[in-house]
């Protein structure tokens, strides 16, 4: 009898924690325990420091500009960190959400006029230019601007994205990689193993790419089908942070 009551008192207490309980005021305490001195876990992660590029991010968030770390400056820089992947997302603006943010600022400065400077080539007919400094890509027809600028995703420090002029050699729909075992859409190979082709992640997500140009999957497209076997690509610059 004992031994069964022990059972009973035992199959109570797995149904309070594993049943109608534990969604109700068991799960009401689990933040004061994660959370010592009160709040939430969420705020608990959120950091209170001021980050060394606070002004400038305050400002490319459209938050009060005053230098000082707020709960609401916290939240919104973790937005930003969330949203492209970059980590730790504790809303802390430091060097790598700046330099995520003032690529975004050059990619918005650059217009409708990437090459204004006439750093890629236009004498060679159709050509796919891409500044690393910028992290952009267009395709040029000549001195006309045929598609873009648009945002890219190039190599990390230790697999930068080669520099100098190169060419379209082979080309996949629907690539998959056997050295990174990921799909790679709308490949389109210029220099070994590197080529443009879509992803997943954002074009802001640090650190970089394995030497490949990622595009959004409606860019990649685009130049899927501007682009063919043989034509010019051209890639100058350097990446921020290689």
């Amino acid at each position: 009898m004992g031994t069964r009551k022990a059972r009973e008192r035992a199959g109570r207490r797995a149904a309070v924690w594993g049943g109608a309980v534990w969604g109700g005021a068991a799960a009401l305490a689990l933040p004061l325990v994660v959370v010592a001195g009160g709040g939430t876990a969420e705020a608990a992660s959120c950091s209170p420091a001021t980050g060394p590029y606070q002004r400038q991010v305050e400002k490319f968030l459209g938050r009060p500009v005053d230098g000082r770390q707020s709960t609401a400056d916290c939240t919104a820089v973790r937005a930003f960190q969330t949203k492209h992947g970059i980590s730790p997302a504790q809303g802390y603006a430091g060097p790598l959400t700046w330099q995520a943010m003032s690529t975004m600022l050059a990619q918005r400065a650059a217009g409708s006029t990437p090459n204004k400077a006439g750093d890629c080539p236009v004498d060679r007919g159709r050509i796919a230019c891409v500044d690393l400094t910028r992290q952009l890509s267009w395709i040029q027809d000549g001195a006309a601007l045929k598609y873009g600028p648009v945002p890219v995703r190039t190599g990390k420090d230790g697999t930068e994205t080669r520099t100098g002029p190169k060419r379209i050699y082979h080309r996949s729909i629907d690539h998959w990689s056997t050295v990174y075992h990921v799909s790679m859409p709308y490949a389109q190979f210029f220099d070994g193993g590197i080529a443009f082709h879509s992803t997943t992640k954002s074009m802001w997500n640090p650190p970089g790419s394995g030497g490949c140009v990622n595009m959004r999957s409606a860019d990649a497209k685009a130049y899927w089908n501007l682009l063919g076997k043989g034509e010019d690509v051209y890639v100058y610059g350097r990446k921020p942070g290689t």
